[in-house]
């Protein structure tokens, strides 16, 4: 395992470097920024126990449905042909707080990438909140109820620009039952190894919802190799609601280990030039605790939280998460 979540700047010209499996307590290069959920380890076990029996029937389900569709775009029907990049997580969460103990939090991502479109399309299956234009990057917690039920995307994504600091792609798909089109830019930069600028304007188009515009900035500071700080600043605007929608957050994170990390957080949001004027819906503070356990593709979160809601006239509501993840994966 190369990273839990946090992951520590590394200059833009650096190349990167092979996954290293070796122990922690050697470990002495970074974690990259995008190793932030890679999995890496030895296959070797004496005995296939039922969940790596569970693992490996739903890596190769998902995998043959894959294989199945981008067969749609070559005239190769051989078996042997190049075979497409799977990835699939499931999370599985309970998040009881004060006055309401029923929130149970099930999420799931596959992402299909068809070697045959060569790296510039891929089909996303997904209801969690990396695919939210409402979502900080590190934000797990659910500050706000679901308003509607149905929460299943699914997503065409074509890649017009991709290098290891940039990226372009446009998103074509259906969400919660509305079509929309997406385009997006996204932008790494970082010096003397410590700062990091990253810049994601975003650009959306819902038939129910209509026109509506995005921009997340990040700044990364790196205070050691295991220790950095980071702020979210994220505001939306839409044709679907008044004003401008923001939300701020605070982190600090920390590597224990390589299979182990926490993030301490405080994200604040609301709302300026609507109706009601400048608002601040909720105060979120969080520390989140996430361990790779038993199984080299398993991990576990406990994250205890504190809300100050403003239809709850800001009064202090306490709860915890508890989380278990799955992450499924074949490329051969």
């Amino acid at each position: 395992m190369s990273g839990v979540f946090i992951a520590p700047i590394v200059h833009a010209q650096q190349k990167a470097a092979e996954p290293d499996n070796t122990p922690p307590q050697t470990i002495e290069k970074p974690i990259k920024p995008d190793e932030q959920f890679t999995i890496v380890g030895s296959q070797s076990q004496a005995e296939i126990d039922w969940m790596e029996s569970l693992h490996s029937k739903v890596s190769d389900t998902v995998f043959r449905s894959a294989f199945w569709f981008d067969g749609f775009f070559t005239d190769n029907d051989d078996d042997d042909r190049e075979r497409p990049n799977v990835k699939a997580r499931i999370r599985l969460g309970w998040e009881p707080k004060a006055r309401d103990l029923s929130g149970f939090d099930n999420k799931f991502r596959v992402r299909l990438k068809l070697p045959h479109f060569k790296d510039r399309l891929d089909l996303i299956f997904s209801d969690d909140e990396e695919d939210s234009l409402s979502q900080l990057p590190l934000e797990v917690v659910n500050t706000r109820e679901q308003v509607e039920d149905d929460s299943f995307a699914a997503a065409v994504r074509f890649v017009h620009h991709s290098d290891s600091d940039h990226i372009t792609d446009t998103r074509l798909g259906v969400s919660s039952g509305d079509i929309f089109v997406r385009a997006r830019h996204k932008s790494r930069y970082s010096w003397n190894k410590t700062h990091g600028l990253r810049v994601e304007p975003a650009l959306f188009y819902f038939v129910d919802d209509g026109l509506g515009a995005r921009l997340l900035l990040e700044y990364d500071y790196q205070l050691s190799l295991r220790n950095q700080f980071r702020f979210d600043y994220s505001i939306r605007g839409s044709e679907s609601f008044s004003g401008i929608r923001w939300k701020h957050g605070f982190y600090h994170l920390h590597q224990y280990s390589l299979k182990r990390a926490g993030a301490l957080g405080l994200v604040i949001e609301g709302e300026r030039n609507g109706e009601n004027g400048f608002i601040i819906d909720n105060y979120t503070l969080s520390y989140r605790y996430r361990f790779n356990a038993y199984k080299r593709w398993l991990f576990f979160e406990v994250e205890p939280f504190l809300e100050w809601p403003e239809d709850e006239n800001y009064k202090t509501t306490p709860g915890i998460a508890l989380r278990v993840e799955g992450y499924f994966y074949k490329n051969q």
